[in-house]
């Protein structure tokens, strides 16, 4: 294949749709729509308007069509995610943010509805940034610390935080969970990994063979990190803070039995759009 001869669009839609229908890529042609728009920098109205004889030239679409027929994430070819208000840089050093981690803020906004409010926050496996930046964007007099034990991790959130403008209300280090933090925080939020050790071959190729293992192994039963980030929360939690977790499907008793031996109390819970119990809120007292 010549990539040095300008080919049209619509013959270039056409080669990519039959290359992810042979990669068993779902929803072929939206994908191909998409990763052309991402190329050429252009929204999908604007690349529904083109003229498709326009002659294009077809090197990096076609090196972004070879990408994800391997079924590499949409978000790590374009290196960007949407989530919650903001649109983030991703990399294969962290977890591409999905739209099941909404509901943290969602369940976050229903808590703490006067959003001039100062609060300080806690992010304990920041990746992206995602959790914590949202948060800020709707809390804007209020402050977080974000912490994550990969150094790689720890730049892109900052990279992040500059990017939404969120720099000045937002620090991130690297650190092992909140070992060795100090102070009171009004809300911890955390997407722990949370995928048993024995399920951690059976998830998709996109996710398996690309995201970091580290943010989605919890373990032999998946509850690792809820153990240690309990432990830490009742330590690190004001008064009358709150500890926002993310839970994985059919998790919700074994994460509430880990908070009550502990001490803390379940106040509120969350459901995502397919009607699992997606976010769970511990406090040190009944609210």
């Amino acid at each position: 294949m010549d990539n040095s001869v300008q080919i049209s669009l619509a013959s270039l839609i056409q080669e990519g749709e039959m290359l992810f229908q042979k990669a068993g890529i779902e929803a072929p042609r939206r994908e191909v729509m998409l990763l052309i728009a991402a190329a050429l920098k252009k929204s999908r109205t604007e690349l529904f308007l083109m003229d498709k004889t326009e002659l294009i030239d077809p090197v990096l679409i076609r090196s972004y069509f070879y990408r994800r027929s391997q079924h590499e994430p949409f978000a790590y070819i374009v290196r960007e995610k949407g989530f919650w208000s903001l649109n983030l840089e991703v990399s294969e050093a962290t977890l591409i943010p999905r739209a099941d981690s909404e509901t943290l803020i969602e369940v976050l906004l229903k808590l703490f509805p006067k959003r001039q409010t100062r609060y300080n926050f806690l992010d304990l496996g920041t990746g992206t940034g995602c959790l914590l930046l949202a948060a800020l964007s709707e809390y804007t007099k209020s402050f977080g610390i974000g912490v994550d034990y990969k150094e790689q991790a720890v730049r892109l959130a900052r990279k992040n935080a500059e990017k939404c403008k969120l720099a000045d209300r937002s620090i991130f280090y690297t650190g092992y969970w909140g070992n060795a933090l100090k102070g009171e925080f009004d809300i911890i939020l955390s997407n722990p990994p949370y995928i048993r050790e024995h399920e951690l071959l059976n998830l998709m190729p996109e996710v398996k063979n690309y995201e970091p293992m580290s943010a989605l192994d919890g373990g032999r039963d998946g509850l690792d990190a809820y153990r240690l980030i309990c432990y830490q929360a009742a330590d690190l939690l004001t008064e009358q803070g709150v500890l926002i977790l993310e839970l994985g499907i059919e998790q919700e008793e074994h994460v509430t039995e880990i908070g009550r031996d502990i001490g803390l109390y379940v106040v509120q819970k969350q459901q995502d759009l397919n009607g699992y119990t997606r976010a769970l809120v511990f406090s040190n007292i009944k609210l």
